[in-house]
């Protein structure tokens, strides 16, 4: 499994480094950016990303795993501020204050996904697959603790509201996707029956 970064203390220099590699890979994608770009943008030499990162690939790891655990924290602290929410709601208030503030050009992980298809055995596959399986649990937990019926099908709808809201948002010109995606949720919890 790939390392959380809040387990690894980063120099100054590797900060700057995936700063730099995060700015870029989301902007311009993971193949078009070389780490000479990165170290580039960063202020640093190309050796010391290598230094750093070892790898191009351990380079692309971090940057998804970073992003990962920014989300989770994210829609961990929306639920913890908004205790008058639904929990399964509150996840798409996170998702669209994601989108407005960090993810306009929607999820990294499709867009690293897809352009990683011609390298089945790159590591960043195993972070991307994390990363969704994390939020088809959170779901389904959120979905168990509110004593719903069939919390794994709860945890899959929600999982296809959630990925569904965030391509569309970034691909098409589909007002309000996120919004609607609530809404579906909403009634898909009023349904259900929360308690």
């Amino acid at each position: 499994m790939a390392m959380r970064m809040q387990e690894r203390k980063l120099t100054p220099a590797a900060r700057a480094a995936l700063d730099a590699a995060g700015r870029l890979f989301y902007e311009r994608g993971i193949t078009a950016v070389g780490v000479e770009a990165v170290a580039a943008e960063a202020g640093v030499t190309k050796k010391t990303v290598y230094d750093q990162f070892k790898s191009k690939s351990a380079l692309v790891c971090a940057y998804l795993a970073e992003r990962d655990e920014n989300y989770r924290t994210l829609v961990d602290t929306w639920i913890r501020e908004h205790p008058d929410t639904s929990p399964l709601v509150a996840v798409f208030d996170a998702l669209d204050e994601w989108l407005r503030t960090r993810g306009p050009k929607g999820c990294a992980f499709v867009h690293a996904h897809a352009e990683l298809l011609s390298e089945p055995d790159h590591p960043a596959h195993e972070v991307i697959r994390g990363e969704k399986d994390w939020l088809l649990t959170t779901f389904t937990t959120l979905a168990r603790d509110a004593g719903l019926a069939e919390p794994e099908a709860i945890g899959t709808r929600m999982s296809v509201l959630h990925e569904g809201a965030m391509v569309l948002a970034s691909t098409t010109d589909l007002p309000d996707v996120v919004a609607e995606a609530r809404r579906a949720a909403e009634a898909v919890v009023r349904d259900a029956g929360e308690q």
